[in-house]
């Protein structure tokens, strides 16, 4: 349950290289199967803490595949999460129950989409079809690309394809092409290769000057002088003080009422997720998405023992922490152009410091990695805060108008 077990992700993509959900599920620790009980809970934690009574979904358009058990498909948490938005993944050996046909049957008619594992899609494609909306296909040995072609000749129509791991992108380029429909993988953590960028374009070199000004409490007048230089960053600002996230409650229309608007320090964090995400590119999609999850996520769980202000400094890390990948420059190159607290630099160079083990624990918690457990533990933060922070940053991310 989400009091000793730990969430972790892995992020969907569909063929076009967009993150289009995640799968979320619990730690597997030493081997110990993961109880039924829990796969409930999961449900239930996950319902509680990405619904809200008023703004509803919080994760947008992304859809969460969850693991699950016959016994789950009655269970009422499950009416809290939006159908269009969830899937259930069940073995296959589950649908010889005839109740477990009707209750799958039942939750499909209500929206509910269901993910099959476990399937020989090469017998089984067209019996799935009127209880499945997606199959996992898990591919073995290094052939990736021959089994895509056997998984993609018994595809039906109805039924969407899912792939992992794919851990490579020749792997992704070769299952998209072949017509499957989603990947699990650890893509989300490797540069696309192809067009790929050394160093920072002009974009981005703006932007660190002003990251420099604000740092230096240069006037209003000079940073608005240098935004002048970029039209589109002025478009980014705009919309970003405008959003209905932000709140400002009326519209703002001039870059000076915008910096004024947002302060220093606000307008430093938008420059940071700007640096991040300032090139189309050589740059993956899910690669930016995860940077700004670990960036807000370091920062959720440094609120547990650091002081309020060091926030921003473990939001700094966690954006950061994937610029070497975005750059296609060793993180030391990287940090030489860019004036960071000492500490800062430290937890990026070797997870050491004062946030390094808080920049450490976010990275766990992509990989479901052993290391979890006892991070959590040294910086003495517990399961469920660490599993609140995480579902809380997930759904920050969603909103984030970069």
């Amino acid at each position: 349950m989400h009091q000793t077990n730990f969430i972790v992700r892995e992020p969907l993509l569909d063929p076009k290289q967009r993150v289009i959900g995640y799968e979320l599920c619990w730690q597997q620790r030493d081997g110990q199967t993961i109880s039924d009980a829990d796969l409930e809970s999961l449900v239930a934690f996950v319902a509680e803490h990405v619904v809200d009574d008023e703004q509803g979904w919080l994760l947008r358009d992304k859809i969460l595949f969850l693991d699950a058990v016959p016994a789950m498909l009655s269970l009422d948490a499950l009416h809290a999460l939006p159908p269009e938005r969830t899937v259930l993944s069940l073995r296959v050996r589950d649908l010889a129950n005839t109740d477990t046909r009707a209750a799958v049957q039942a939750l499909r008619a209500g929206g509910v989409g269901i993910a099959i594992r476990g399937a020989d899609l090469t017998l089984l494609g067209k019996n799935l079809a009127p209880f499945a909306s997606f199959a996992e296909v898990r591919f073995t040995g290094a052939d990736v690309a021959a089994q895509a072609r056997t998984y993609a000749a018994a595809k039906q129509s109805a039924l969407r394809m899912v792939g992992r791991p794919v851990s490579t992108w020749q792997d992704f380029d070769a299952c998209a092409a072949l017509g499957l429909d989603a990947f699990v993988g650890k893509l989300h953590l490797t540069p696309r290769p192809g067009n790929a960028v050394k160093g920072m374009n002009p974009a981005q070199t703006i932007i660190l000057q002003l990251m420099q000004m604000v740092q230096n409490n240069e006037d209003v007048p000079k940073i608005e002088a240098v935004l002048k230089r970029d039209p589109a960053l002025i478009y980014k600002l705009l919309r970003f003080i405008n959003s209905a996230g932000f709140g400002a409650g009326r519209d703002i229309q001039s870059l000076r009422q915008a910096i004024a608007m947002l302060g220093y320090a606000p307008l430093y964090r938008w420059l940071v997720l700007l640096l991040a995400t300032a090139s189309s590119s050589g740059y993956s999609p899910v690669l930016m998405e995860t940077a700004v999850v670990r960036a807000r996520l370091c920062e959720l769980l440094g609120l547990t023992s650091l002081p309020r202000g060091e926030g921003e400094h473990l939001f700094v890390a966690g954006m950061f922490s994937l610029l070497d990948r975005l750059l296609g420059l060793p993180m030391a190159e990287v940090l030489d152009t860019i004036q960071l607290p000492t500490e800062v630099v430290s937890a990026l160079l070797g997870r050491e410091g004062k946030y390094g083990p808080y920049l450490a624990l976010a990275e766990a918690c992509e990989l479901d990695s052993d290391l979890v457990a006892s991070l959590a533990a040294s910086l003495a933060i517990s399961p469920y805060d660490v599993n609140k922070a995480h579902l809380s940053a997930l759904a920050w991310a969603q909103n984030v108008a970069a």
